[in-house]
């Protein structure tokens, strides 16, 4: 089945489903050119599970195998979970994605259908603060428990680069020789460290270099020319090509000596004659 049929079928199969759940199921594809396309099935929230249940279905898609799962930070629209589906027997597969809002942010699990869901499923909520219902155990993965914060969300601060510049290239302006340059560039998640973290209200403003102050233009009267400075003058003297001397018609070659005494010069065309 190509990605537009995967999707298709998933769309038609929840149409018939007797779920109240409310919201609109839609079907696009992903990128990623032929072979590597997929189908992706928008569904709401309250039907991810029934979603899910019937992408493995063998009488469906047959979806048996479970890829990966996690999310997208869409800031004020909420967070979008993804899940990859696999079919080892028919070899496709489906993107199923749902939005879950930012102020409640929870989506059912989906370990009871693919245990292998368990490892994704806690550290997306480690990362992104995401709770999945009927989850046996959404202990922290990878963080220690008395970290704070979700570091995966948009508006979480990275600390770190507050407290240690980031390493790598020279900021636009900075060069070896030690000239001013602007102030330096934070990327998405670094405040001000002059306004929060260990350096606050302790780094001077950068300084500003100090434009040389214009001279004043001499007043001329009308038809006057301006005086060439000395410099301008040299230039214009250098321009010039130097004279060069060539030896006129009458002027006769100089006599060269030779170990037998004076040599003389050979006549012209015009003392021959």
């Amino acid at each position: 089945m190509t990605p537009e049929e995967v999707g298709d079928r998933l769309v038609a199969l929840l149409a018939t489903e007797d779920d109240p759940a409310p919201g609109a199921v839609t079907a696009s594809v992903s990128g990623g050119g032929p072979g590597h396309a997929r189908a992706v099935v928008d569904v709401p929230v309250a039907r991810w599970w029934h979603a899910a249940t019937i992408a493995q279905d063998p009488g469906a898609l047959g979806c048996d195998f479970f890829d990966w799962l996690s999310a997208v930070d869409e800031l004020e629209d909420g967070f979008d979970v993804v899940a990859h589906l696999w079919s080892t027997r028919r070899r496709h597969g489906v993107l199923l994605r749902a939005r879950v809002p930012r102020a409640d942010p929870e989506v059912e699990s989906l370990v009871d259908l693919y245990p292998g869901a368990a490892w994704h499923e806690r550290e997306t909520h480690e990362m992104f603060g995401i709770v999945f219902a009927r989850h046996p155990d959404l202990r922290p993965l990878l963080l220690p428990p008395e970290f704070e914060g979700h570091p995966l969300r948009k508006e979480f601060v990275l600390a770190a680069r507050v407290a240690k510049p980031w390493p790598g290239a020279k900021e636009p302006g900075e060069s070896e020789a030690g000239t001013a340059k602007r102030a330096p560039m934070r990327p998405p998640g670094v405040p001000d460290p002059n306004e929060w973290g260990p350096m606050k209200g302790k780094i001077p403003p950068p300084e500003t270099p100090a434009r040389p102050a214009r001279g004043e233009r001499p007043v001329r009267t009308p038809g006057e020319r301006p005086a060439r400075s000395p410099r301008t003058e040299n230039a214009a003297a250098a321009e010039k090509p130097a004279a060069t001397e060539t030896p006129t018609a009458t002027e006769k070659p100089a006599a060269t000596e030779t170990p037998t005494g004076i040599e003389k010069p050979t006549a012209t065309g015009e003392e021959a004659s």
